[in-house]
């Protein structure tokens, strides 16, 4: 939230000028860069004409809260409306969208999408982008857990006159969500006057903000009912459109002869994955040819265990990249492809047979296997050479096979307690956006500690467990990992730092002497007792992540020196050069550093590195955590 006071107050500042500076200036401190020229322009236009509704509806005392963050999601509402509900006197809130938008109209017919000449692509249909808010709130505020009665939610276009949007309303309206335009102004404050009484909001406002965040639907808690029964997630703003523009191609596939290709691109927790389980489950219970597909046998094996705990045919929709290779072409309706980034060159390998080595590229196969093949894929967890799952490497054998290839970027993220600065922080701490390291400022949505040995950061993730969070604790590949353990013989501790060892995650498909396998060591809670590496943690998140930084990533003076030496992967070859390393071992810190969804305690071997991490965590000297 960028900024709270009453509807009075609110339209003051917007009169003195200086409501925007406070906002800019918030914003600044918020996300570490300075808002855009169209947010900023959305402000001056947008807020001025809901804060004279506000006084019109003699409602001045209401509580007003401007660009509210929505909890574990970097998405913001324009604003909260908090105050008394005129009939019940019980806590009110209404959620505003507000659009500068003069018309607007269904894409292709569809009005859950719309068409605005100002952007380059479709955008979701207000209506539907409010009710989405409110029932992300429902879900995930506990002020509002029993009370779902007391939220609402309105899209004010207040340049629009109804000619201009009249296909919008095409799109069912209900408390939730509905839509008034400029020329139905009357309309909106009669609205608001039945939802929110003359009367303080301070209290409402300070119960929603003090609202418990219930922890985000696990993705893998609920696959099941996910794939099998109904929708477990609500779908926000991007995401909800690369829904529906998936769904839309769909379509056209099964009333024409028709073929695309759809890439969604988001970094870590955008709900790439979410995206993918709510297609996979819409598609299965329309009964459409339809596959789950990934390049990760971690994930695709916790879906087959979890999902389909009880029914084997949900275990068969989840597939790995290289089951296409004799596919027929167009076999499927739709191939969903989770994790595409880890794309490789050929599926072949050693052991297969003659007859299946067809020499395609493996995205070629994957296109081939569906009327809609739709990657999903976030281009910085590139972790292995010969992985080339990217855009551009989908786009360019689209374009090979000419076919159209439509690309969907992500921009909200619900990863790491949705705090954008986090994300930045680390891409920027590790060279993989410019700018360099910087200081780490505490954002309230996101917890970083820096810690002095691998014992500081067991005890402090073994007290956040006893607290009822998860935990892991994973670590560069930068010690060997002994594979084969004969029955009955205990997990061996290869992570050795001085004093201190722990075994690796178990290597394989069972248990070992407690330990669960591979596959599930992010989502078992005996897990704990092992050290994860980036393979298993990819394409997961638990509350808390303890990441150890190993020597083949440290600070020296003023850069970052990769020493290739140092790792043990095996992945790593004599072939692979010195560059693909350093851009490896980097992306796989990166992993590592946003699997948390409360908060992130590191570790480094190196004692440079430490001193390091703790001037741009701390600043200078030595901090430790409490535990």
């Amino acid at each position: 939230m960028l900024f709270r006071d009453s509807a009075y107050a609110v339209a003051a500042e917007i009169m003195s000028g200086s409501l925007f500076f406070r906002l800019t200036e918030q914003f600044m401190h918020a996300h570490r860069h300075k808002p855009g020229a169209a947010e900023i322009r959305s402000w001056e236009r947008s807020l001025p004409a809901l804060a004279n509704v506000l006084v019109d509806a003699g409602l001045d005392e209401v509580e007003v809260m401007l660009e509210y963050a929505l909890p574990l999601n970097s998405r913001r509402a324009d604003a909260v409306l908090a105050g008394v509900h005129p009939k019940t006197g019980e806590p009110s809130y209404v959620v505003v969208e507000l659009k500068q938008w003069s018309q607007a109209e269904p894409e292709d017919g569809e009005p859950l999408l719309c068409r605005v000449d100002a952007y380059s692509r479709p955008a979701l249909n207000p209506i539907e982008q409010v009710r989405g808010y409110c029932d992300y709130l429902v879900s995930f505020n506990g002020a509002l857990d029993g009370h779902t009665e007391r939220i609402a939610g309105v899209s004010y276009l207040h340049n629009a006159t109804e000619f201009g949007v009249s296909g919008l309303y095409e799109v069912e309206q209900n408390l939730r969500g509905m839509l008034f335009t400029g020329e139905r102004r009357g309309e909106f404050i009669k609205f608001l006057t039945s939802r929110l009484a003359p009367a303080p909001g301070v209290e409402a406002a300070d119960s929603l903000l003090a609202g418990k965040v219930r922890p985000s639907k696990q993705l893998i808690s609920v696959a099941a009912q996910e794939v099998r029964e109904r929708e477990q997630f609500v779908l926000l703003g991007d995401q909800r459109v690369a829904y529906e523009m998936v769904l839309r191609a769909v379509q056209r596939a099964q009333t024409s002869d028709h073929k695309e290709v759809l890439v969604v691109s988001g970094g870590p927790g955008t709900g790439k994955s979410v995206i993918a389980l709510s297609l996979l489950g819409e598609l299965y219970r329309r009964d459409v040819p339809a596959l789950h597909a990934t390049g990760s046998s971690a994930f695709t094996k916790t879906m087959r265990k979890i999902a389909g705990a009880r029914r084997r045919e949900v275990q068969d929709l989840f597939k790995y990249f290289n089951s296409f290779m004799t596919a027929e072409k167009n076999c499927l309706d739709v191939l969903i492809c989770d994790e595409a980034h880890r794309i490789r060159e050929t599926s072949a390998n050693r052991y297969t047979a003659a007859a299946h080595r067809t020499g395609k590229a493996q995205v070629e196969e994957l296109i081939d296997a569906a009327r809609v093949p739709v990657f999903l894929l976030d281009e910085h967890q590139v972790v292995r050479p010969g992985e080339m799952g990217t855009v551009a490497e989908i786009k360019a054998a689209a374009a090979h096979k000419g076919l159209a290839c439509r690309v969907i970027s992500l921009d909200s993220q619900f990863r790491c307690g949705g705090s954008d600065a986090y994300l930045r922080w680390v891409v920027q701490l590790l060279g993989l956006e410019p700018g360099g390291p910087v200081s780490w400022e505490p954002d309230g949505r996101f917890a970083l500690e820096v810690v002095d040995s691998p014992e500081q950061l067991e005890d402090f993730l073994s007290a956040r467990q006893a607290e009822g969070y998860g935990a892991r604790i994973s670590a560069g590949y930068c010690w060997k990992w002994t594979t084969k353990i004969l029955p009955g013989q205990a997990l061996p501790t290869d992570v050795v730092i001085g004093e201190w060892s722990r075994p690796w995650n178990v290597y394989g498909e069972r248990s070992v002497a407690g330990a669960p396998p591979a596959a599930l060591w992010a989502t078992d809670p005996s897990g704990f007792g092992q050290v994860g590496c980036v393979y298993t943690a990819q394409g997961f998140e638990y509350d808390w992540s303890g990441v150890i930084l190993g020597p083949d990533l440290v600070w020296r003076e003023d850069r970052w020196v990769t020493d290739r030496t140092a790792s043990k992967d095996p992945v790593f070859k004599r072939s692979t050069s010195d560059a693909d390393v350093d851009r490896l071992i980097r992306n796989t810190y990166k992993v590592l550093l946003t699997r948390g969804m409360v908060g992130t305690v590191v570790y480094s071997t190196d004692a440079e590195t430490r001193v390091r991490l703790h001037e741009l965590v701390s600043g200078p000297g030595v901090r430790e955590p409490a535990v």
